[in-house]
């Protein structure tokens, strides 16, 4: 069993409210894609209200949804995010979602069977826009590995 899990934020500030017909489109995908995550292997467990998703919530701003899920790993994300229907979906985003100028999503490393919450998440997210991908907050582009080695020092 591995000892640790890969947790991730994603934020998206809607171009439309949630009820509004521009976003029909996109909401009408999500139990779809959502299915898809839970199928997916390496899948853990991802945020969701009773409702099966978690547009209700709005911890950021009534404008902005939130994602957020853990992994096994760095790889069973990354087959769900860029090789999945998933990516079709994404491919539209420009027609729901405005262009954000920080990061919007942050991935980082919990232990496994800790359920990460909003505010652990969006501290994460602020790390990594403010300093930029660490051990404590990274991106795919910039990842790192779970168990950062332990510096050997000598007396």
């Amino acid at each position: 069993m591995k000892q640790y899990h890969l947790a991730q934020l994603n934020i998206a500030k809607m171009k439309f409210a949630i009820d509004d017909p521009g976003m029909v489109e996109f909401v009408n995908q999500l139990d779809k894609i959502n299915a898809l995550a839970d199928s997916t292997a390496g899948f853990v467990w991802r945020l969701q209200t009773e409702e099966g998703n978690a547009t209700a919530l709005d911890f950021f701003g009534s404008d902005i949804l939130v994602n957020m899920s853990v992994w096994q790993d760095m790889q069973s994300l990354h087959e769900y995010v860029y090789r999945s229907a998933h990516t079709q979906v994404m491919s539209r985003r420009k027609q729901w979602f405005d262009r954000m100028d920080e990061f919007y999503a942050v991935l980082w490393w919990v232990p496994a069977g800790h359920v990460p919450t909003l505010e652990e998440a969006d501290d994460r997210l602020q790390n990594l826009n403010q300093h930029g991908s660490s051990e404590r907050a990274f991106t795919f582009k910039k990842s790192f590995p779970a168990l950062a080695p332990t510096p050997v020092t000598e007396d």
